[in-house]
């Protein structure tokens, strides 16, 4: 029997793995693992096929870099917070839909990315659409700002400046003085917009719904340019504005 000090370094090992693959912004191979976490190759080849055994990993087909596995996203959609939350934003998702005609999504936040919990698709046969489960980079459009606004302007500079800003498309925003000018407008006005940053062609309105059951959560809708244009983009905001409000009761008000 193992006394009670004991630290299970294995088990250590294999989530310092899982969390420098969840907050890097790009897939990671061994040696790059091997180095970040100062572990041999040898060390590193073995906790990775355990673990993309277990499936908590996967293999880029192509390169020899690693990601995130359906175990990992699967336990965390199944927790209780996860599900008790989807099931009474769901209701507000679809509604939000039906009044703007666009895809909404409900997701969770961390200083690495944007975890979609659930969604509405919009019923257009040409549509955005991405399952439960898929992960967005934090700094990547509407919701990176919506997240980083709510946080303390020191931290936020903090996180960008370790991450650093990536040009996704032409419009990208790249400069950090321009990005924190941008949370300021954020903080004051309540919402988050993405105009081609994230995906050419592509627009976006996020809304914050604060830390909510001890997770830190994001409403947004996301739709072609050419359908949330600048003569319809107020609707969207003011109805996504609503879904949040109508989102913050709901929680209040569950046991």
């Amino acid at each position: 029997m193992k006394s009670p000090g004991y630290q299970a370094p294995a088990v250590q090992r294999a989530f310092r793995v899982l969390k420098l693959v969840a907050d890097s912004d790009h897939d990671l191979g061994i040696t790059e693992i091997a180095k970040r976490l100062g572990f041999n190759k040898s060390t590193t080849h073995g906790l990775i096929q355990g673990l993309l055994k277990a499936g908590a990993l996967e293999q880029s087909p192509y390169q020899k870099t690693f990601f995130l596995g359906p175990a990992v996203v699967d336990l965390a959609l199944r927790s209780w917070n996860y599900l008790r939350i989807k099931e009474q934003s769901q209701p507000i998702l679809d509604e939000l839909r039906d009044r703007i005609g666009e895809t909404v999504f409900l997701g969770v936040l961390t200083r690495s990315r944007g975890i979609i919990i659930t969604t509405a698709d919009s019923l257009k046969p040409l549509k955005i659409s991405a399952p439960p489960g898929t992960t967005i980079p934090l700094l990547a459009g509407a919701v990176g700002k919506v997240f980083l606004a709510g946080l303390k302007p020191e931290l936020a500079e903090e996180i960008i400046r370790q991450r650093g800003l990536r040009s996704f498309t032409s419009r990208s925003i790249v400069s950090e003085k321009q990005y924190l000018e941008e949370l300021v407008k954020v903080r004051e006005k309540g919402y988050a917009l993405d105009d081609e940053e994230y995906m050419p062609g592509v627009r976006a309105v996020a809304v914050n719904l604060g830390n909510q059951r001890g997770l830190v959560l994001a409403i947004w809708v996301v739709g072609f340019s050419a359908t949330m244009t600048d003569r319809n983009l107020p609707t969207v905001i003011k109805h996504t504005l609503w879904a949040a409000e109508k989102f913050k009761t709901v929680i209040d008000k569950s046991p």
